[in-house]
């Protein structure tokens, strides 16, 4: 992590700042400004952690922030301990800890054994905005907290990026859910990365969500969710194009919008629109493209020079076939709206699911606009397979949707995703 002083802006200062707060010093305003209430939280925190006082998040500080950004702490076992005792000391409980540390006898540890202890915060922050790195840190935490789950990596972007997958349950069922097609449309990372860690804390407890039985879920259905399709743009759309980028000069030209990237980049890297990238009418969709005027590389709607040109949607198709999902959504930014259908492919179950979705949601059924009818995810899926698929758009405004919306934006779609594995 780079390093953070009095003045800096950004999504790591958002990120000290949202600790800060969760731990209990004040750091102001979560904003990304590193002002001086955020360099006084700094301070009381480095002094209570042992630290040089200087207010700068440098290389130490970053080493004991990264143990609370985790989640967990590595513990070894001293005389007289017992899980009853050390769970107060990390603000935990001892469910959490025999969670972490399958197989453990609470009645014999050892001096000198080595536990996991997940800290008593969650490990998911819906208030920062989420780039590659904080969902790789989240996934590490999440594994450390709940060992069941299955985390895994369904290919890489054009820079090398991991498209992580993480399953939930281990039913013969097999659905799918992924975010972040589009690099401004972010927000749907944290929404399926909060999901999964409310998910796994009420299965680890034997718990219900909502009423839907989590142990009844993971016994009926495999859930594989992909919360970042497009980690090299959603990067370049949260932090910005950096010089060491080997696109740099290719991206200045091809963002010829006059605007941030942050405002109107929802391409990869080589500014292809991966949500209009797969098999399914793709000639007409770059016909629709020509139309506008667009011809190459760009912020949004170039369709590639092929159909799966790029290696984020010939990894999304190859995971999609290697499991044979029966039912996926695609989540996206924004509108509210629930569309199923293409080239009226779709079973006929699709619109009944889709208006029970509505239902629980809030949201409305459409069908999708004639400008963006082709070469998705979901129109590939249903072309594929003629299995229902979906298109969320969650949320209202101008992308990227501001963080303030992500609590409305979580409470409308926690219910669909549970609803979802009863569907097929």
């Amino acid at each position: 992590m780079e390093t953070l002083r009095l003045g800096m802006r950004g999504p790591y200062v958002k990120l000290v700042q949202s600790l800060l707060a969760r731990i209990g010093y004040n750091p102001g305003p979560v904003d990304g400004i590193f002002g001086p209430q955020t360099q006084q939280a700094v301070i009381a925190f480095q002094r209570d952690n042992g630290l040089l006082a200087d207010g700068i998040v440098g290389p130490n500080t970053w080493s004991v922030f990264n143990r609370f950004l985790l989640g967990y702490a590595r513990y070894t076992i001293q005389p007289g301990d017992t899980l009853y005792n050390i769970a107060p000391r990390f603000f935990t409980t001892v469910n959490a800890i025999l969670t972490a540390n399958p197989g453990i006898n609470p009645l014999m540890l050892r001096v000198g054994q080595q536990i996991t202890v997940p800290y008593g915060i969650d490990v998911v922050f819906t208030d920062v905005d989420y780039t590659y790195r904080i969902l790789q840190m989240d996934l590490e935490g999440l594994r450390a907290r709940y060992p069941f789950l299955e985390i895994g990596v369904a290919g890489q972007s054009v820079l090398g990026k991991n498209l992580y997958y993480v399953r939930i349950g281990r039913g013969s069922c097999r659905i799918h859910y992924n975010g972040a097609h589009h690099a401004n449309e972010w927000i749907t990372t944290p929404l399926l990365m909060k999901f999964i860690e409310n998910f796994s804390k009420a299965y680890s407890r034997g718990g219900s969500i909502r009423g839907y039985s989590t142990t009844d879920i993971w016994n009926r259905c495999s859930i594989y969710i992909i919360p970042m399709v497009n980690p090299d743009g959603v990067d370049l759309s949260i932090e910005g194009l950096s010089p060491q980028n080997p696109y740099y000069n290719q991206l200045l030209q091809w963002n010829d919008t006059g605007l941030p990237f942050s405002q109107v980049w929802k391409a990869n890297i080589r500014g292809v629109d991966l949500n209009v990238n797969y098999p399914a009418e793709w000639e007409r969709a770059r016909e629709i493209a020509q139309s506008l005027g667009i011809t190459g590389p760009g912020p949004e709607r170039y369709v590639g020079p092929e159909p799966l040109s790029e290696p984020e949607t010939r990894a999304m198709a190859e995971f999609t076939r290697q499991h044979d999902f029966q039912l996926v959504i695609a989540y996206h930014t924004q509108g509210r709206v629930i569309y199923y259908n293409f080239n009226n492919l779709e079973p006929p179950i699709s619109l009944p699911i889709a208006r029970l979705f509505a239902q629980v949601s809030g949201y409305r059924v459409a069908i999708v606009p004639a400008m963006d009818a082709y070469a998705g995810y979901k129109d590939w899926f249903i072309q594929e397979f003629r299995r229902p698929g979906f298109t969320m758009e969650v949320g209202l405004g101008v992308n990227p949707l501001p963080l303030a919306q992500f609590n409305a934006i979580y409470e409308d779609n926690e219910e669909v995703m549970l609803l979802a594995p009863y569907q097929v």
